[in-house]
Formats: structure tokens, C-alpha cells, sequence
């Protein structure tokens, strides 16, 4: 992937990953969790740590599709922090400069 794509698929990736662990930001990801404002979270995990992302191009090799490897840390509501957890989200691009949306886990 291009530089400036890769880094936007990361931050994109990073802020998908935050508002699935804490609840926070849901609003900004409606193709994965609805459009329910008005519902409340529980979150499952506090103290959310990026400690490493990368993105590619998918590797079925698909015109428009990319993964976001993420390696993070946080605690769950239990209070007990693990690190080095894994995370892939994949985005797809419908338009060959149009934004890159998150995908629904199957």
C-alpha cells in the first residue's frame, strides 16, 4: 500500500479497535455496530495500548481490500492487563480513491 494509505488504514484500524474494546466512537463505524446511538456498552477492556500496526493490501489478493494487523494491551473488567494481544480488521474501498470502510467480523 501506498505510505499515506497505510498510515490513514492504521489510524482507522486503531480507532475501530478502541471503540470495539471500550464502546467509544461505535458512532463513527455504523457498517460494524448499527447505527444505535442511544444504546449503552458495557466496555470489556480500559487502559487500551497500541503497541503495534501495520496494514497491507489483503492477501486473497482482492482489488480494494486491505488488513490492519494491530498488537495491543489493556485491561479487562476484571482489572487484569494483558499485552501482545492480536486484532486483524479488514477495510475494502469500494472507489479506487474513495475512503476505506471497516468490514464486519464473520
Amino acid at each position: 500500500l501506498p505510505q499515506a494509505q497505510e498510515q490513514q488504514l492504521r489510524r482507522d484500524g486503531a480507532a475501530l479497535l478502541r471503540a470495539d474494546a471500550t464502546g467509544i466512537g461505535r458512532d463513527r463505524f455504523p457498517t460494524v455496530f448499527g447505527n444505535q446511538p442511544d444504546t449503552a456498552v458495557a466496555p470489556a477492556f480500559s487502559r487500551l495500548r497500541i503497541q503495534a500496526a501495520i496494514a497491507r493490501k489483503n492477501k486473497d489478493g482482492a482489488a480494494g481490500r486491505a488488513v490492519v494487523h494491530l498488537v495491543w494491551a489493556g485491561a479487562d473488567r476484571g482489572g487484569t492487563y494483558t499485552d501482545n494481544r492480536i486484532t486483524d480488521l479488514y477495510f475494502r474501498r469500494t472507489k479506487g480513491d474513495g475512503p476505506w470502510t471497516p468490514l464486519p467480523r464473520p
